[in-house]
């Protein structure tokens, strides 16, 4: 929560009580997990999703399972939040989900974010839901 400056500092898609995900310290990139977490230390925003949403978040699920974190695209995204760098096939938490969402349209067009933290996630996905 340091290094985000916020209260948040990381995202994770719960579809089904499945818990997609990427991880800067682990070796498997981008997965799916059964959720284990205790509600009161979380917080959620819910969306209605339909058949053909969770298909096309399956598919790109299933292109990007196994991609690593993005440690280049996050430290300078942090440390120079004007400079965009992306490496490809390279996600960090906050940016896989909001592409997530993006692609199934369960949110619309969201300007190119370079430092789109777990915080910024949060705001953006509030205000989404107003």
């Amino acid at each position: 929560r340091y290094w985000t400056r916020s209260r948040y500092s990381h995202a994770e898609l719960i579809i089904d009580e499945e818990c997609y995900t990427i991880e800067p310290f682990s070796q498997a990139g981008v997965r799916k997990t059964k959720c284990d977490y205790t509600e009161s230390e979380w917080d959620f925003i819910s969306f209605e999703i339909t058949e053909e949403q969770i298909e096309i978040f399956l598919r790109f699920y299933g292109k990007t399972k196994g991609q690593k974190y993005d440690w280049v695209g996050m430290l300078v995204s942090q440390a120079l939040p004007n400079y965009f760098v992306k490496c490809v096939s390279k996600w960090y938490c906050s940016e896989w989900i909001i592409y997530a969402l993006r692609l199934t349209n369960i949110i619309g067009p969201v300007y190119e974010l370079s430092d789109l933290s777990p915080s910024k996630l949060h705001q953006l996905l509030t205000d989404e839901k107003r």
